[in-house]
């Protein structure tokens, strides 16, 4: 995305002539080129920044789309300030400094947004392909479909399909809720945009209870549960020791559902 972004820009400013690149030196239009890869590169180190932090960020806060859009008006703002003291220090623009800000925030928009454009469509594309392929592959059985649980996102898209043996719990976590299932004896999780209530909603009469605020339980790998000092904990068939809390106002549920489960079994 970097390097796209660069290379545009690069382009963009060889060709538009934004920021009042036409005027900088009398030089040949080879040294010009030379001139604004110097001048494009620094700029795009905002980028280059940015994604940094965000990368880091979004490792332990997910990023909404509103907070995108925010961290990218953002971008849009610093590099343009960048290039406005660039004009008015290095180039000694005689236009006010609101005058160049203006025009580069417009410019700056341009340099970033439309090749931020174009990779969303790209890669929108190339997961629609990806997804389109694997289902090419074989469609699953009925057998395979009824052994398998769905979880929608907040406006009713699937985003994850996985085997009712393979899932382990859910988790709240902010607007979002963490899948975790089993995946070649390693435990994985997806974040998708959701809540616990919307999926017990969506999964009625399931071996997905709620067991916890913060928890829903897929009670089919519940191997027993335990009391500690800080309360009830299920514990699960998992590659891992997974120990899910029960929380007080669950407890009655939880007791009545292991209960038939014992007899059943």
């Amino acid at each position: 995305m970097i390097v796209f972004t660069a290379l545009f820009a690069l382009v963009f400013i060889n060709i538009y002539a934004p920021f009042g690149v036409e005027s900088w030196y009398k030089v040949t239009r080879l040294e010009l080129f030379f001139y604004s890869s110097l001048v494009i590169l620094t700029g795009v180190l905002v980028v280059v920044i940015s994604r940094i932090i965000m990368y880091q960020y979004s490792k332990r806060h997910p990023i909404s789309l509103f907070q995108f859009i925010i961290w990218i008006l953002a971008e849009i703002l610093f590099m343009a300030i960048f290039y406005s003291l660039f004009e008015d220090l290095i180039l000694n623009d005689k236009r006010s400094f609101d005058t160049l800000i203006k025009n580069s925030i417009s410019n700056t928009a341009l340099v970033l947004l439309l090749p931020y454009a174009v990779q969303w469509l790209y890669f929108s594309w190339k997961d629609q392909k990806i997804k389109l392929e694997a289902f090419k592959e074989g469609a699953p059985s009925e057998d395979t479909i009824r052994n398998m649980v769905a979880f929608n996102d907040e406006k009713g898209i699937m985003q994850l399909s996985i085997k009712y043996d393979q899932l382990l719990y859910i988790e709240a976590s902010g607007n979002y809720i963490s899948i975790a299932y089993n995946h070649n004896n390693r435990i994985r999780k997806t974040l998708i945009r959701n809540t616990l209530k919307e999926i017990e909603n969506n999964h009625p009469n399931s071996d997905l209870i709620r067991c916890h605020r913060s928890f829903i339980v897929n009670f089919s790998i519940v191997k027993l549960m335990r009391k500690t000092k800080e309360g009830l904990v299920l514990e699960l068939e998992a590659p891992e020791s997974i120990e899910i809390p029960v929380s007080k106002s669950y407890i009655d549920k939880v007791m009545q559902i292991f209960s038939r489960s014992a007899g059943n079994s």
